[in-house]
């Protein structure tokens, strides 16, 4: 069989189920939202209609199965998707549709084709419940119908979180209503760098947009009816320089910036006074409103402290307040935003840089520093998950050679992230179900389009959705199914990278990179957390 993920446990079967105009869908009404995903995919090409009732494909509701687990099976004379819950049952259907021709997966009709799934018993279920997706719309933002088709894409490869990165230093991308000018100013810049920073290129293109009220309901309940819950990120406080932009009061300096046009960190922070910190929870409050899922993101990485230690007013509060540093002045103001979510109920997930200050208990990490990050954050009690930047970070250069377009980082190939292992070898049995699960990161300073979006993601994101998902790996198996997929992946428009590299049109020789080794990586996340103490 070629479905990715692979299933936890199949057995083939003799024969195959071939799909008529006469084949009927049938449902326990809890499973009803699978079965109608099901009838409404598979319609376009095959002109199948699955009238209700039975007589063909049944989703039967059956006890003692996990949430997100299922079991499919498949005769010569009918199909059949047992799930507890109606996210099992979806998975089901997506593994059903993998069984059929790739044809399956294009938007209209293939006439003079036989629908046929071969016979097969399949029982499945995640090796991690956070089997998530960064994408990054504040670097380059990316249009609704851009992310409603990412959104697809994730549900097929039973990825079940998207965590939107929506604020940065180069643009904000939420509507804010109290704070109209976050997105009249702050989602535009006049123009963007062209490569690498170091390279001193620029376009001279002015880029923006952002998603409105109305779009974020839309994408949310998008992603509700495929089971992937929608983390918002709202970085605090440093990323911060569009909104300062935009509100200037918020910053440090007299003379406001503009919003950034390069890319790295900003000096540029939000300052520490009782109005910037009542101005982020009031943003906080709209954003409770538009992402009803458990977990909101506030940030807390890469954040400077030069402005701080140079500022009277932070001075003041450090000395007032009894702190020893900056690093304690930023785990006090943090503290305003995770206190306020576990008030309402919510569940604050933050970058690892907010163990260095210590941390309250209920705080989530998100780990990209490695391994030592994660297994500070498990040994101190936290739920954890990895999304460590040298394996899952998708923005990574794919390969050796000028070929890539604009080439950064080390070389994270398909192979490095089909291997990746989010839970360190030195954690306990306890220790190690802190850890929830993973998810890759799609940082788009690099990514100005979503074709080139689908080049970074595709077909390592299919290895990391096995990663995650499957409890057994065998990449020769993989890459056999691979071939496969790819196919899917064609029927779907999907860009790729083609394991031969990239095809001319892919590659960027006018926007240069900065390559750099592993062993330079390594050097880089030695250095970040040399300080921190288990």
């Amino acid at each position: 069989m070629t479905t990715i993920p692979a299933p936890a446990r199949l057995s083939p079967g003799e024969g195959c189920f071939t799909f008529t105009v006469a084949t009927a869908l049938a449902a326990d009404p809890v499973l009803a939202r699978a079965a109608a995903w099901l009838r409404a995919s598979l319609l376009p090409a095959t002109g199948l209609p699955l009238p209700e009732g039975p007589g063909g494909v049944e989703f039967r509701l059956a006890g003692g199965l996990g949430p997100e687990e299922y079991r499919l099976t498949v005769t010569q004379k009918s199909v059949l998707i047992e799930a507890a819950s109606p996210a099992g049952a979806f998975y089901g259907a997506q593994t059903l549709r993998q069984l059929l021709h790739p044809a399956a997966f294009r938007r209209g009709r293939i006439a003079g084709r036989t629908w046929s799934v071969p016979a097969v018993s399949i029982a499945d279920a995640p090796r991690y419940g956070w089997r998530g997706c960064l994408i990054d719309v504040a670097r380059h933002f990316l249009p609704k119908n851009d992310l409603l088709r990412y959104i697809d894409l994730l549900a097929m490869h039973k990825l079940n979180v998207l965590h939107l990165h929506l604020t940065d230093d180069q643009g904000w991308r939420l509507q804010i209503r109290k704070y109209p000018k976050l997105t009249e100013t702050g989602a535009w810049r006049r123009e963007s760098p062209l490569g690498a920073r170091r390279h001193r290129r620029f376009d001279g293109r002015p880029h923006g947009g952002f998603y409105s009220q109305d779009d974020i309901r839309e994408i949310v309940a998008y992603a509700a009816d495929r089971f992937i819950t929608v983390v918002p990120e709202i970085d605090l406080p440093g990323h911060t320089q569009a909104a300062i932009a935009s509100y200037p009061q918020l910053g440090n300096l007299a003379t406001p910036p503009e919003v950034a046009t390069e890319w790295g960190v900003s000096e540029n922070v939000l300052n520490v006074a009782d109005a910037t910190i009542a101005f982020f929870l009031d943003v906080l409050e709209e954003v409770l409103e538009l992402f009803p899922g458990p977990y909101v993101c506030v940030g807390g990485d890469e954040v400077p402290k030069t402005q701080w230690n140079d500022s009277l007013a932070a001075k003041e509060r450090i000395r007032e307040l009894g702190l020893r540093d900056a690093a304690e002045l930023q785990t006090w103001f943090m503290r305003h935003f995770t206190d306020f979510l576990l008030a309402r109920g919510r569940r604050p997930l933050g970058w690892d840089e907010l163990l260095e200050g210590g941390l309250p208990p209920g705080v989530t990490v998100a780990s990209w520093r490695g391994d030592r990050c994660t297994t500070m954050a498990a040994r101190a009690g936290h739920d954890v998950v990895v999304s460590s930047f040298a394996e899952t970070y998708l923005d990574f250069r794919q390969a050796e050679g000028e070929q890539e377009p604009v080439p950064i980082g080390s070389v994270t190939c398909l192979e490095a992230v089909y291997a990746f292992d989010p839970v360190p070898a030195a954690l306990t049995e306890a220790e190690r179900d802190r850890i929830l699960g993973a998810q890759a990161a799609l940082w788009t300073e690099h990514i100005d389009s979503p074709r080139l979006l689908d080049y970074m993601a595709f077909p390592r994101l299919a290895a990391f959705a096995e990663a995650v998902w499957s409890s057994e790996r065998d990449l020769e198996d993989f890459l056999v199914r691979l071939a496969v997929h790819e196919k899917r992946l064609d029927a779907l428009g999907v860009e790729y990278r083609p394991a031969a590299g990239p095809h001319p049109w892919q590659r960027r020789p006018d926007a240069p990179g900065h390559p750099r080794t592993r062993a330079e990586i390594d050097g880089e996340l030695a250095a970040w957390t040399a300080n921190l103490r288990f």
